[in-house]
């Protein structure tokens, strides 16, 4: 697998800030001033004669030597929270690496080729890549509220045991302006679940994209039937909630020769004038054309829950002959089966 050169993950900025303006600086550091690491202890605790002083263990300061930034060095941003995008997914945090538990083999698959799709797509260059782990080269990871550019490289291991299949994302080197650095539990806590984040957001857009397209193609296939109104007189049902086939006969009618006149959503009325289009409109659906004369038409759309009915009548009101209905089911059919996803 070759890959091109070095990623820039731009959307990574959003989802490592909050976008606000002003010095890097200022955004990482405390707002007031450090003269608090010039203080020193002026004088020593004195008790009173005959005094028993008492000393609350709690506020010991522990023995040792401890190992950390000071002043304007330490960065004051709120921890990088892991988000819970992947439904039933459990988020564990050990040694300031994170690890993502999924619900199902098949969820833990999905993340794999969309771990390697997104690899592919944004440039990102590989080190290793075997069917259980892979490993970045240097990832950009610069963003508003860095003073200087950064770039971190990650290892990815896919993890199945028996009944729990999930992915550990862990930070296993670090450049601070273009110098490698040793990497500090804050640095890898942070971008670590910058990684996790980025992975989780592309597939929740992946799932969210899916599912579009799943009600999108559901709802362009809408059946088109005769039927029956309350007083037995022949009617068109399309199988599908009001508001979507309204929408769609606005869209079809004027394609097969309905010039639509007037029209009323909330009555459910559309008034036309019908014109018999080209032979080549009827040759495109695959239908036969109407049995309809050049003439005023009108169509009642009636609200059955998650059915509609349609009623054609002619510009006295009275319903036009079944078989004329019959010839404008296929019509519609093939309409709203090719009519835009909208």
């Amino acid at each position: 697998m070759k890959f091109s050169h070095q990623l820039v993950i731009s959307s990574l900025a959003v989802l490592v800030l909050s976008a606000c303006a002003g010095d890097p600086e200022k955004r990482r550091q405390a707002k007031d001033d450090f003269e608090y690491l010039e203080t020193s202890l002026d004088q020593e605790w004195v008790t009173l004669p005959d005094a028993q002083p008492q000393f609350y263990p709690q506020y010991n300061i522990p023995q040792g030597e401890y190992r950390g930034k000071l002043g304007p060095d330490v960065d004051i941003r709120a921890p990088q929270q892991v988000l819970e995008l992947i439904p039933g997914a459990r988020v564990e945090k050990q040694d300031s690496e994170v690890t993502v538990w999924l619900i199902s083999q098949e969820e833990l698959n999905k993340v794999w080729d969309m771990l390697h799709r997104m690899v592919d797509e944004k440039g990102i260059e590989l080190r290793t890549d075997t069917p259980t782990s892979l490993e970045t080269d240097w990832v950009n990871l610069s963003a508003e509220d860095e003073s200087y550019p950064i770039a971190g490289r990650y290892k990815v291991d896919r993890l199945e045991t028996p009944g729990r299949y999930g992915f550990h994302v862990a930070l296993v080197e670090w450049k601070e302006d273009n110098g490698t650095i040793e990497l500090t539990p804050e640095i890898e806590d942070r971008y670590s679940s910058v990684m996790v984040n980025y992975i989780t957001t592309q597939y929740d857009k992946q799932v969210t994209e899916e599912a579009r397209i799943r009600a999108l193609e559901l709802i362009n296939k809408v059946p088109v039937t005769m039927g029956k109104d309350r007083s037995g007189l022949p009617v068109i049902i399309a199988r599908a909630p009001y508001d979507l086939v309204w929408s769609k006969l606005e869209t079809v009618l004027p394609q097969i020769g309905f010039n639509i006149t007037d029209k009323n959503r909330s009555q459910g009325t559309i008034d036309t004038d019908y014109k018999d289009p080209d032979e080549e409109v009827w040759q495109s659906l695959g239908v036969k054309p109407l049995t309809l004369s050049n003439k005023k038409y009108g169509l009642l759309v009636g609200d059955l829950d998650n059915r509609t009915s349609i009623n054609v009548t002619d510009a006295d009101g009275k319903p036009i002959p079944q078989e004329d209905l019959q010839t404008l089911i296929p019509v519609l059919q093939a309409m709203f089966d090719t009519s835009d996803k909208s």
